[in-house]
């Protein structure tokens, strides 16, 4: 299994949209992808903003490259979110999950 992470600080008055978004858009795109297992959603207040790390988890590589493409370190972020946010990870990690 593949743990696929990216982290963002959103706007302050944009958080709640921004997880909205997220529950609304992102996750039911996921789940209609052969190989995504399940995605977690953390946040903390910092300095400006709020951050998130969002962690999706699939079976292979090759599941990620259905949802990212061919260029699987790239992160996806649309337009719309990225008007959410302070800044944000234009590339995400992956590892490889040991132990859950």
């Amino acid at each position: 299994m593949i743990a696929r992470h990216w982290r963002g600080v959103a706007k302050p008055d944009r958080a709640d949209e921004y997880v909205a978004h997220l529950r609304r858009d992102t996750l039911s795109e996921l789940a209609r992808i052969e190989g995504f297992v399940s995605a977690s959603i953390m946040r903390r207040p910092v300095d400006g903003g709020v951050e998130f790390l969002v962690v999706t988890l699939w079976d292979s590589l090759d599941a990620i490259k259905r949802f990212a493409g061919p260029e699987l370190e790239r992160a996806v972020v649309p337009d719309n979110v990225q008007r959410m946010m302070k800044e944000f990870d234009k590339y995400v990690g992956h590892f490889e999950v040991v132990e859950t």
